[in-house]
C-alpha cells in the first residue's frame, strides 16, 4: 500500500520501518535453485522478493568463426524483460535499458570467468525475466553468475550483487519497488567476493560521501550472506546427484 503525505509517497512509517515492514539494513527474502533447464549447460532460477528470474547458460565454440577469440572466450549476455513480467505490458523486444543491462552483466560476468582456459569459446547467457519488482539487474546477474558455475566453466569467483539507496532521506538496503520508483537514489553494487573487487558500481540519485560509506557497508555485509546462497544453491544441486 502506498502511503500519499503531501503529494509525495512517505516510504519510512511513523514506527521507522519500511512499506514492507523491513528494517534499513534487512533484505528481502531470496532463493536459488540450479539446474533448472535440463537443455542447457548450465541454469538456475531466482526469487528475490518478488522478482522471478531464469537463467540458462550454453558453451560452444563461437560461430562464425571469425567472431572467434584465438586467446580467450567470448560472453554474452542477453536480458530481456518478459511482456508480462509487470503491471503495464513491456513491448516486445530490446530497449536502450535492456541493452544496457546486457552489456552491464557480460562484462561483469567476464571478470569472474577465467577466460583464457576457452579460446575461441563463446559462453551464452539467456536471462528472462519472469516477474520484476526493482533489482532485476542485480538479481540477474546474481542468478547468471550461479548458472555459468553450473554449467562448468572455469571461474575466479562467483558474482554476487546488491542495492542499496536512499527513502525518505534515509540509506537503505535492496529497494524495494516504491524505493526505487519514489526514492532519491539506487545504488547497485557487485563484487567478487574473495578480492574484494568491484565489478559493478551505479549511482543513480543524490548522495553524500557519508551516505554512500553507508550505503556499501550494508551492502558488503549483505553480499556475504547472498554468496551463501549462491554457494548453498550449487552444493545443494550437486548433493542431490550424489544421493541419486
Amino acid at each position: 500500500m502506498k502511503i500519499k503525505m503531501e503529494g509525495n509517497i512517505k516510504l519510512i512509517n511513523d514506527d521507522g520501518l519500511r512499506l514492507d515492514g523491513r528494517a534499513f539494513n534487512e533484505m528481502r527474502p531470496i532463493k536459488i535453485q540450479t539446474g533448472v533447464i535440463e537443455k542447457a549447460d548450465g541454469s538456475a532460477f531466482i526469487e528475490w522478493g518478488a522478482n522471478k528470474i531464469i537463467v540458462a547458460v550454453y558453451v560452444r565454440e563461437a560461430y562464425p568463426k571469425h567472431t572467434q577469440n584465438m586467446d580467450r572466450a567470448i560472453v554474452k549476455a542477453r536480458y530481456n524483460m518478459a511482456g508480462f513480467s509487470v503491471e503495464e505490458r513491456k513491448r516486445p523486444g530490446p530497449d536502450r535499458r535492456t541493452m544496457e543491462i546486457s552489456k552491464v552483466v557480460s562484462e561483469a560476468l567476464s571478470s569472474a570467468i577465467i577466460l583464457e582456459k576457452l579460446p575461441r569459446v563463446e559462453i551464452d547467457v539467456f536471462i528472462e525475466v519472469l516477474e520484476a519488482d526493482a533489482g532485476t539487474r542485480i538479481a540477474s546477474l546474481t542468478a547468471s553468475s550461479v548458472a555459468v558455475a553450473d554449467a562448468g566453466v572455469p571461474m575466479r569467483d562467483l558474482v554476487v550483487g546488491c542495492t542499496a539507496g536512499k527513502a525518505d532521506g534515509r540509506v537503505v538496503l535492496d529497494l524495494s519497488k516504491d524505493e526505487d520508483n519514489y526514492g532519491q537514489a539506487d545504488i547497485p553494487m557487485a563484487i567478487l567476493p574473495r578480492t574484494g573487487k568491484v565489478v559493478l558500481l551505479q549511482i543513480d540519485g543524490d548522495v553524500s560521501e557519508e551516505e554512500f560509506d553507508q550505503a556499501t557497508s550494508m551492502m558488503m555485509n549483505a553480499m556475504k550472506d547472498i554468496s551463501k546462497i549462491q554457494r548453498d544453491a550449487l552444493m545443494s544441486k550437486y548433493s542431490i546427484e550424489d544421493g541419486e
